[in-house]
């Protein structure tokens, strides 16, 4: 008889925002499920000490390996010196990675004059066009600054750590889960999406077992409604427009004229920045809404059609599962790679004409008309281009719910990622 799998004892780590927190803490319930040993430590609410507080606990439990948010670099040099193999957790996609990788290598942005004129992201497996207003500031300003400095430093502990675990699926984006092992020469595993995972064992039915009934609202509203008209509009819970920009958000999904359920209206506790008459003007066609709302439950809903959407990586991978088109409109991060592999690769999508990273919007910065806004919904909606954009968005949810089935590509990479650590690891 073969014996039992041995049995891990992982640690994981993450920086305390909730884009991070979330896939970390599922991807250990998806590790859990595996009969892997899981034990939650608290930790000082700085970081000051933390590096020598979690070497003292890695010290006493010494676990088989550790996995880490790219962006702890400190991580690994603590495991190293204790002889523990670290696993760089990434919770983006494979495209951003490679992209990311070589803007700083190459440095194509010195090559332009304005910051709005197009540049190439080069040696990508496709042509990916990019402007220096679009890049995240500390790449752009090619200055010495803190984030610059953690930047190099996570991809430097990148080289020298265990391998990566990539929060993808192989289908999604075969030619940069490719690129990133075999031309970067990295080592890698795609097991997302992690939250789907754990949604078709058993967490889907939990949630909404338990919505609030501020969610049930929303779904009430969908269920009154035809099938895949809905315009879902959602910028999460992390960034603040100003008045002027959430007054052109208005215009456009005025203008679209159509039926939408939006929760961004976020940063303005009073409505003055409406339009004159707004809200009656929409009334039965819109439902806006702010604070919590049950998305995924909104995007899986029959009547939900298309998705306005941010480009963080989460919501990506949830409007993919959903089959839905999507408008991008990325605001910071590596949001702008992810609008990339939505419009340029997968063609799924239409940009709203975002041209600016940043952490919010003030009106210094740069505004997007509303327009711009309802033109991109619109094109989401008629004509052929639109016909074969939700045909390939409804095939590549397929591909994601299989590829976290038993035999699916990232059930069986998180497999051999299992095995090849109970080999190897100590």
């Amino acid at each position: 008889m073969e014996s039992e799998p041995r049995q891990l004892h992982v640690f994981f780590l993450a920086q305390m925002a909730d884009e991070i927190l979330m896939p970390t803490i599922e991807l250990a319930r998806l590790f859990a499920r595996h009969d892997i040993s899981i034990h939650e430590i608290e930790f000082p609410c700085t970081e000051a000490g933390l590096p020598e507080r979690f070497q003292q606990l890695l010290q006493k439990c010494r676990p088989n390996c550790l996995v880490a948010d790219l962006l702890l670099p400190w991580a690994t040099e603590v495991a190293s010196k204790l002889g523990i193999p670290r696993l760089v957790f990434y919770g983006s996609s494979f495209l951003s990675l490679c992209a990311l990788d070589s803007k700083r290598s190459n440095k194509p942005q010195r090559d332009v004059i304005t910051d709005l004129e197009p540049l190439t992201v080069p040696g990508l497996p496709d042509q990916i066009q990019m402007t220096n207003l679009q890049l995240p500031n500390f790449i752009r300003d090619a200055t010495d600054n803190v984030i610059a400095k953690i930047l190099d430093q996570a991809l430097q502990v990148e080289l020298k750590s265990y391998g990566v675990i990539v929060n993808s699926f192989h289908e999604l984006e075969p030619a940069y889960s490719e690129h990133y092992r075999r031309v970067m020469g990295r080592k890698a595993w795609h097991v997302g999406p992690v939250s789907l995972s754990n949604r078709r064992a058993n967490y889907k039915t939990q949630t909404e077992n338990t919505a609030p009934i501020d969610g049930q609202e929303y779904l009430r509203w969908l269920d009154s409604k035809k099938p895949n008209l809905v315009l879902y509009v959602c910028f999460g819970s992390m960034y603040k427009f100003s008045a002027l920009q959430l007054l052109e958000i208005a215009k456009g999904l005025e203008a679209y004229g159509q039926h939408f359920i939006s929760v961004c209206m976020n940063g303005e506790d009073k409505e003055d920045w409406m339009p004159e008459g707004f809200k009656e003007r929409i009334q039965g066609k819109g439902f806006i809404k702010k604070g919590w709302a049950p998305k995924i439950q909104i995007l899986e809903h029959e009547d939900v059609g298309r998705f306005l959407t941010h480009c963080e990586w989460s919501s990506i991978l949830e409007g993919v599962a959903a089959g839905v088109p999507m408008a991008t409109w990325p605001l910071y991060g590596e949001q702008f790679f992810n609008e990339k592999l939505i419009i340029d690769v997968l063609r799924t999508g239409v940009g709203v004409g975002s041209q600016e990273w940043a952490r919010w919007i003030d009106e210094n910065k740069f505004i997007v008309k509303g327009n711009d806004i309802s033109k991109a919904v619109t094109e989401l909606m008629i004509g052929e281009e639109a016909n074969n954009m939700r045909s390939k968005a409804k095939e590549l949810g397929e591909m994601e719910r299989r590829a976290v089935e038993e035999g699916g590509s990232s059930s069986t990479n998180l497999n051999a990622l299992l095995a090849d650590l109970r080999s190897n690891c100590p």
